[in-house]
């Protein structure tokens, strides 16, 4: 299966308002815990290796990218 990175949700933005709805209230601990439970979650009703290494390997580009835009603007 080939890792699809396009939202494949009909209402998008309500899926991300469920993610950031599951988060409020939570303390930053509990926030971090969730979203890894979540990330287990779904890589196990995934379960393909070839898309979860594709999409770690995507997430670790995306995490750097974002920090190296950050030390650019300070």
């Amino acid at each position: 299966m080939a890792l699809l990175t396009g939202s494949n949700f009909a209402k998008p933005d309500e899926a991300l308002r469920a993610i950031v709805e599951a988060h409020r209230g939570l303390s930053d601990a509990q926030s971090a815990d969730l979203d890894a439970a979540l990330v287990l979650i779904l890589a196990d009703h995934i379960g393909d290796l070839a898309a979860l290494d594709e999409a770690i390997a995507l997430a670790k580009r995306r995490m750097l990218a974002a920090e190296q835009q950050q030390q650019q603007q300070q």
